[in-house]
């Protein structure tokens, strides 16, 4: 987040599991949008991960320092592009160490790089812009269409509270239902799946339907995709671009309640 001074890779020097690898949200993104943490190439995709000595048939594992929270995104970054074997490691880095387990510091071994390789792009999994505004639409004018679940606090959905991004507008999007990602764990970690489709059939009456998760800049949108997949949605996918991308634009219909 913009308001908090955080340098990811001086964490993972200073303590990471055994044998991990820095996945840098920030670095391997696409650079040429002005938006924080949209999707890479899959070009520059493969790069990265082939730098990092990750193979198409490897099991990745992903963790991050607060639990689950960035771990998510990179979850539904390798499952977009494809990668079969994909988890994320329930409480991160935080419950590793509560229960004793051994951590490393340091510069990391170094690897030798392999040939990654994406083959095709899993593009019903990600939503754009044209996509949700044409929703909101829908739904401005009296019609439906699918459900935008939003992942920010609802102080913020509401347009109670402020954006940390000042420029931004708070409030939400027509067709939207408000589903703060903490209410989905326990501490670092992810609530029970029984406790998840008790969370999710509060707000979403039919989880065949399709379902767009948002946030403010992708990140914990994935988070609610992780936990939907979790319980059994199908159609569920993620606005890139998110609240960032939306509220930044003047064509966007905000509301407030």
């Amino acid at each position: 987040m913009p308001n908090i001074q955080r340098d990811p890779y001086k964490e993972y020097l200073e303590k990471r599991i055994p044998g991990a690898q820095f996945f840098g949200i920030d670095e391997i993104k696409d650079h040429s949008s002005d938006l924080p943490h949209m999707l890479p190439s899959k070009d520059a995709f493969a790069g990265a991960v082939g730098k990092l000595g990750i193979s198409n048939s490897d099991h990745v594992v992903i963790y991050d320092s607060l639990g689950v929270i960035s771990a998510c995104r990179v979850y539904w970054t390798f499952r977009v592009f494809g990668h079969q074997k994909v988890s994320v490691l329930n409480g991160g880095l935080p419950k590793w160490i509560a229960e004793g387990r051994p951590v490393e510091n340091g510069e990391p071994e170094s690897i030798s790089p392999v040939e990654y390789n994406v083959t095709e792009v899993n593009e019903k999994l990600v939503r754009d812009y044209e996509t949700i505004i044409n929703n909101a639409k829908k739904f401005k004018n009296g019609g439906s269409g699918f459900l935008v679940a939003d992942a920010r606090s609802h102080s913020r959905f509401t347009g109670e509270a402020p954006e940390p991004r000042a420029s931004l507008s708070s409030g939400h999007m027509p067709g939207s239902v408000s589903m703060p990602f903490q209410d989905l764990m326990s501490g670092t970690e992810f609530l029970s799946d029984e406790a998840l489709k008790e969370k999710w059939s509060g707000k979403i009456a039919d989880l065949n339907q399709e379902i767009v998760t948002s946030c403010g800049s992708g990140i914990t949108a994935s988070i609610l995709y992780f936990t939907l997949e979790r319980i059994g949605a199908q159609n569920i996918s993620v606005y890139d671009g998110s609240w960032t991308e939306y509220a930044g634009r003047k064509e966007s219909i905000i509301e407030k309640e």
